[in-house]
């Protein structure tokens, strides 16, 4: 349970401190950085470990045969008329999947207080709305991405799976950031 300090801070900070604001915003990003990491680490064992047939199909049904993030470095290189080298493509995705990734947790570490529930479920109906949200909706509607019903059932049970882990990382990582303030806080006044 927090102190009575940091609940007073808390509630300071969501009543429109910058300073509260600002360290939510960096929270959220490296939470969310970390929420990547993870989703691709779950991600990446799964795809070693699925199906050669249902790999083959999910790839086949890729625009270009990549995945989300090179799909739209694809398409702004062909917007642009150009081509990056294969090596800074693959560095230009990464850096855009990081991003993707970041971005809503940036919203997440903004709203999550307003948001239903708690700790680990919290984090996992984050990740599951984001799954849903991107993966099955955005994607196919940008491009980036075949509709649903061309993946195999794998790559849905993958991708719900991946995203559910980055939404938890992604809470996990925020709550244990947050303590880490609030006991250097209190450190700090006890001095």
């Amino acid at each position: 349970m927090p102190s009575q300090a940091a609940r007073d801070r808390v509630q300071r900070n969501a009543s429109g401190g910058s300073g509260g604001t600002l360290t939510k915003v960096a929270l959220g990003a490296a939470a969310g950085a970390f929420g990547v990491w993870a989703l691709d680490r779950l991600d990446w064992f799964i795809w070693r470990h699925e199906d050669a047939g249902a790999r083959a199909q999910t790839t086949a049904v890729r625009p270009g045969g990549e995945p989300p993030a090179q799909a739209l470095i694809s398409k702004i290189e062909d917007a642009a008329g150009t081509k990056l080298s294969p090596a800074v493509h693959e560095a230009t995705s990464q850096v855009t999947h990081y991003g993707i990734g970041i971005a809503p947790a940036i919203g997440y570490a903004l709203l999550r207080d307003k948001l239903p529930g708690n700790g680990v479920a919290r984090g996992a109906m984050f990740g599951l709305g984001l799954f849903v949200a991107q993966d099955e909706v955005f994607n196919t509607v940008t491009g980036l991405g075949a509709k649903p019903n061309a993946y195999p059932w794998q790559a849905h049970a993958r991708g719900l799976l991946a995203h559910t882990l980055y939404g938890v990382a992604t809470e996990f990582a925020l709550s244990f950031a947050e303590r880490r303030l609030e006991l250097a806080s209190d450190d700090q006044r006890r001095r």
